[in-house]
């Protein structure tokens, strides 16, 4: 049976309320409303944001706990955990407006401005810090013969989901993941991952293929210190004969050694999902993450499943391939010490400064 008055969160993590433990959760709640009200500033009211929404949060590391709930408690515990959520989310949306209001009526006081002086030249703009990762990790994989593919952000059901053996009942499918476009019967969704460019590229093109599939992705995330939901992949596929997990292996290390430096190392962890089997979890050994070297979980990856080869009308028995993805935005938090996707998607020019005038 679960234990519902301590709780016991990953990596060893305490003082999380178990995901079914009402009054734990209640706790969790009142301590993160608390720290939103007493916030004097919008600096202060990001601290809070991240001790209370971040991953190592007490309500987030009870969320990450419903999954290994058994069946007959997962209804409760989301029902529990998505309100005490919403509803500290809505204490923060409520809670800016009202610092926001205050810091323009501060600067309306206090930053007077000179109307005869003479303008000030504006700075030259940069690019972002996304944009610029995103074409690092394009280049890497130029250099080793890879094409880069794209395709729709719009994409027909059969593409995003059908090609890559997801059965009709996958729970990607349902609405609380998907953005699905009206009218219903068009069968027309944004993309929930770049996999459906790795389709197309295989129906495209003749194998031998190697492809790297960059873009932007949406799902139905609430935004918050590490989700958002716009976010942009970076997927590659290799479709050659003879293809192993050895290569998929050695593709990995080589880019993550270009990502991260010599000493970066890799591992993968049994893992399961629908368009690659055997799948991986990918975890990279990071040696300058912040506060010490250590393994960080990077993406998933895999051999293509058979299906998904014979979908696209290529012989499983003659060709094998492997495939793996990761974010963009995960890559460049842990990569460059970034605590928050707000910094992100604000659009503060001195957020893309601090990494460089790359024009």
């Amino acid at each position: 049976m679960s234990d519902q008055t301590t709780g016991q969160a990953p990596d060893g993590e305490s003082n999380v309320p178990h995901p079914t433990d009402e009054a734990g959760i209640q706790a969790a709640v009142e301590a993160a409303l608390a720290a939103i009200e007493a916030a004097g500033d919008l600096n202060e009211l990001k601290e809070a944001r991240l001790a209370h929404t971040g991953e190592k949060s007490a309500l987030s590391l009870a969320n990450r706990q419903i999954g290994k709930l058994d069946k007959s408690e997962k209804a409760v515990a989301g029902k529990l955990v998505g309100s005490a959520r919403g509803r500290v989310n809505k204490a923060l949306a409520a809670r800016t407006t009202v610092l926001e209001e205050a810091e323009a009526a501060r600067i309306l006081i206090e930053e007077t401005v000179d109307v005869t002086a003479a303008a000030r030249r504006r700075s030259v703009g940069a690019r972002h810090p996304l944009s610029v990762l995103q074409d690092r990790v394009a280049d890497i994989f130029v250099g080793m013969g890879w094409e880069i593919a794209e395709g729709p952000e719009v994409e027909s059901e059969w593409f995003n989901f059908d090609a890559l053996n997801f059965k009709p009942d996958h729970p990607a499918r349902e609405m609380q993941d998907t953005f699905f476009i009206e009218p219903a019967d068009a069968h027309l969704v944004l993309r929930t991952h770049t996999s459906p460019v790795q389709v197309r590229s295989m129906l495209e093109r003749e194998v031998p293929v190697y492809v790297l599939c960059p873009g932007r992705t949406f799902r139905t995330d609430e935004l918050d210190a590490t989700h958002t939901p716009v976010f942009h992949q970076f997927e590659g596929l290799a479709v050659d004969k003879g293809l192993t997990m050895a290569d998929l292996r050695g593709t990995l290390e080589h880019f993550a050694r270009q990502m991260f430096g010599e000493e970066a190392q890799i591992r993968l962890r049994p893992a399961y999902f629908p368009f690659t089997e055997p799948s991986a979890e990918l975890d990279i050994w990071h040696p300058g993450a912040k506060g010490g070297p250590r393994w960080i979980e990077w993406g998933g990856c895999g051999m293509v499943n058979p299906n998904v080869l014979r979908a696209a009308g290529i012989d499983p028995e003659e060709y094998s391939g492997f495939a793996f993805g990761m974010g963009i935005e995960r890559t460049l938090m842990f990569r460059n010490d970034v605590p928050d996707m707000h910094d992100m998607i604000e659009g503060d020019v001195r957020f893309s400064q601090h990494f460089g005038m790359e024009i």
